[in-house]
């Protein structure tokens, strides 16, 4: 099969989605190599066509890949530890006992002592726009105990030249081992890219609209964001009270500061989107609502409550983007308080929506998640890493609307949550995602993540113990049955 480029595409698929630190292996988390080259495999003989992940940034303690470090680095701890030591050019015994990052250091130090740094050095020079500024935004993390950019020195903190052309010589080797990070990460992730669309296998990537206010980006991007003199923002962002929670959900990013990158002709965006485009084949973009209208909370409020919405330029830099880039690969989370200007602004740049069958059976026909009212513009989930698994939802609800559920399905003989993961590849929704958790038949203590609380999240992991031998056989026979 043709890997598309150009847009979405037209073409019925199904895919599954799972993150890199929920595959198997020995360590604490799931990371690149050889289990995510056989989850390529299954999902090939499984019929799928997409593999859809979370963000790939670096994570701060909570683990929440939607608040990163960069908004273009890659997470460090999802590098391959077998892969390193496959390339490492002297290697013992003792080597494969280290932890990763001294690994990644020996393998850092032993690249530099054979010679040949062209590869690294190609990478440093092509990616500089957003490294350097990495590189320099983690030495500085390190030094001052892992504290906010904020609560640096001033010199450090509002990037006074001379303090930084002082780190750049002070800390060298520092500073090129974040940088080797990097190329390790973006070389391994390659390398799953290529094997994955060799067997027909789009990967489909996750950008979130915001990026985290302890970043790179907004340290080193600060006219770009609604900040004062000081760096501390003065509004941030979150959504207004919903399905999630009665409170809302405060996320605290910082909002853009539209108007001063609608005049820099939104460069920061393009080489963001550049970006996406060279690790995925397409990307899904997290609250597509907010590049109509932001949810603008007063950094001194406690909940998101008294908030307002806030226009965005979102229609001056898709404009910006297409004309940059053509048709662009995008999928437009438009879950929430969506408003006709929002769906307008989606279609307008002939972007899918989402539709999430979880959603489906709390109220009337004219539910817009019921299957009769889909459209082909669109992805269908059964649900989505912040949603409770297929199975935990189902047997959340009362016995009515069970009944309410089955009853709308035809009764189907297949069980939860196959029945509802059939619906989806029946569904006229050109593309059709289906989480790992309900591939598994596991229940609500298996769900990735629960929006609003920050223990206990992004952890979950599976075992190829734990499939059961005729869910590829199921998710095959759906694949055909439907034209997936």
């Amino acid at each position: 099969m043709a890997i598309s480029r150009n847009g979405v595409g037209t073409r019925r698929e199904a895919g599954i989605i799972l993150h890199p630190t929920s595959l198997p292996g020995d360590g604490l988390l799931g990371e690149l190599g050889d289990e995510a080259l056989r989850f390529v495999d299954f999902l090939a003989e499984a019929g799928q066509h997409l593999w859809q992940v979370l963000p790939l940034g670096p994570v701060h303690e909570d683990l929440s890949p939607y608040q990163s470090l960069s908004a273009f680095a890659g997470n460090p701890e999802l590098i391959g530890r077998q892969w390193l030591l496959e390339t490492l050019p002297q290697r013992g015994v003792e080597t494969a006992q280290l932890p990763r990052h001294e690994l990644i250091q020996r393998h850092y130090q032993q690249y530099h002592q054979v010679g040949n740094t062209e590869a690294f050095d190609a990478f440093c020079h092509k990616e500089s726009y957003w490294l350097d500024d990495y590189a320099c935004f983690r030495v500085l993390k390190d030094s001052f105990e892992q504290r906010p950019w904020n609560e640096w020195p001033v010199e450090l903190r509002d990037r006074h030249g001379n303090a930084l052309k002082a780190l750049e010589s002070e800390a060298e080797e520092a500073l090129g081992y974040y940088r080797y990070q990097q190329f390790l990460f973006y070389q391994q992730w390659s390398r799953i890219r290529q094997y994955a669309n060799s067997k027909g296998i789009r990967i489909f990537g996750d950008m979130p609209i915001f990026v985290s206010y302890d970043s790179a980006d907004v340290w080193a991007n600060r006219d770009a964001f609604l900040l004062d003199e000081s760096g501390a923002p003065t509004v941030i962002a979150g959504v207004p009270p919903d399905y999630f929670s009665e409170t809302g959900q405060r996320w605290g990013n910082p909002h853009y500061d539209w108007e001063w990158m609608e005049s820099d002709d939104f460069r920061w965006w393009h080489l963001r989107v550049a970006q996406q485009l060279e690790l995925f084949d397409l990307f899904r973009v997290d609250h597509f609502r907010g590049f109509e209208a932001c949810w603008e909370i007063p950094v001194h409020e406690k909940t998101a409550i008294n908030g307002r919405w806030v226009k965005a330029s979102g229609d001056a830099l898709f404009s910006s983007l297409r004309e940059a880039f053509g048709e662009l690969p995008i999928v437009a989370e438009d879950l929430g308080v969506i408003t006709p200007e929002v769906t307008a602004l989606r279609r307008k740049y002939h972007l899918p929506g989402m539709l999430i069958l979880q959603f489906a059976f709390d109220s009337g026909p004219d539910n817009p998640y019921l299957p009769h009212n889909h459209t082909e513009d669109s992805v269908v989930y059964t649900g989505t890493h912040d949603n409770d698994t297929t199975l935990g939802w189902y047997h959340s609800l009362p016995p009515d609307q069970q009944h309410r559920v089955h009853e709308y399905l035809g009764f189907p003989q297949e069980p939860m949550p196959w029945a509802l993961i059939e619906s989806a590849y029946a569904s006229v929704a050109r593309q059709a995602m289906v989480p790992m958790q309900d591939v598994l038949g596991l229940g609500g203590e298996h769900r990735m993540n629960t929006p609003g609380t920050t223990e206990g999240n992004w952890r979950w992991r599976f075992q190829w113990t734990d499939l059961p031998k005729e869910s590829i056989h199921k998710l095959r026979d759906f694949t055909e049955r439907y034209g997936r």
